[in-house]
This record gives structure tokens, C-alpha cells and sequence, in this order.
């Protein structure tokens, strides 16, 4: 056997190489739409129960969750998870102002809210995902004080329905495996 002739066997054994191993590369792999709801996740969601909300921001975010995890639909008549909330809440300013005696000036400012939470199965009170999660929703303080006010509320619900999508995306996370 010549040289040319153990190259040319090499040469004709490379595409079965390449496509043993483009095969078994793709064995692991998963195809599934992006945004498609795996088998079973949106029966779990909709069969979640919510803590009852101790303040207004909790009850936002409460709202917000109710509607996300059943679809529009309300709160399930037999739940079979349990989520409770723990949910705070507060205002701050962004920038220190040197010049307090000024009034007449707006600043900006921002709205924290976190919520820990927990969920468990309510047959066996094994709990599937717990965890904390943290929204913020910038604001600007004006000078007029309802205007103030009506801001760090805007804020509030804005930073609770972020906060719920995020809760929810967890949830769904850990009820899908």
C-alpha cells in the first residue's frame, strides 16, 4: 500500500467521522419552542393558592400574581400549592442634596420593593421553591406634595407587577421540572 492510498482511505473515512460525531453531539439536545409551556405547568400554576396581603404593595403584587399563575381566571377553588408572600416596600432618594434649605427643586428617587417567598405542596407541606426576589421603579419627586405622593404610588404598583412576573417565572421554573 502507498503512501497516496492510506490518504485517500483517511480522506473517505472523515464524512462518517464527522457525522457519527455530529450525531451524537445532537442526542442531547432539545428542540421546543421558546415560549411553549411545558406539559402540565399552567394546570400547576393555576392551582396555587396566595398568602392573604398584610399592606397595599403586597396586595399589588397579590393581584398581580393571582391573575399571571391562573390566566385571568381567580383563585383556584382546590389549590394544591401554597405561595406565601412577604412583601416590603420603600421610597428613596438617588442623589444626596447638599442644598436641603432649597425646596423649590425636584429630585429624582426610586422605589424598592422585595418579596420572600415560599412555595409548598399542601398534601405533603414540602416546599418546592423558595427564595427572594427585588424590583425598583425610578421616580421623580416633585415639589408638590399630592404630585409626591401619586409618584411613590405609580412607583409602588409598577415595581409590584415586575415583581409578580418575576415570582411567577420562578415559580413556573421550579413547578416545570
Amino acid at each position: 500500500m502507498s503512501l497516496s492510498d492510506r490518504a485517500g482511505s483517511r480522506i473517505r473515512s472523515f464524512p462518517v467521522l464527522a457525522g457519527v460525531l455530529l450525531l451524537t453531539a445532537l442526542a442531547g439536545c432539545q428542540v421546543r419552542p421558546l415560549y411553549s409551556d411545558p406539559v402540565g405547568t399552567s394546570t400547576a400554576l393555576a392551582a396555587i393558592e396566595i398568602s392573604d396581603a398584610d399592606e397595599r404593595v403586597e396586595q399589588e403584587v397579590r393581584n398581580a400574581l393571582i391573575f399571571l399563575v391562573a390566566g385571568g381566571q381567580g383563585e383556584p377553588v382546590n389549590p394544591q400549592y401554597h405561595l406565601s408572600l412577604d412583601v416590603t416596600s420603600r421610597a428613596m432618594g438617588v442623589l444626596y442634596d447638599q442644598n436641603k434649605d432649597r425646596v423649590d427643586r425636584a429630585s429624582a428617587g426610586r422605589i424598592v420593593v422585595k418579596a420572600d417567598y415560599n412555595l409548598t405542596k399542601i398534601g405533603t407541606g414540602e416546599t418546592i421553591k423558595s427564595g427572594n426576589r427585588t424590583a425598583v421603579a425610578l421616580v421623580d419627586f416633585s415639589v408638590q406634595e399630592f404630585a409626591k405622593v401619586r409618584a411613590v404610588r405609580d412607583g409602588e404598583n409598577r415595581a409590584a407587577k415586575e415583581l409578580a412576573e418575576l415570582i411567577r417565572a420562578d415559580v413556573a421554573a421550579a413547578l416545570s421540572r
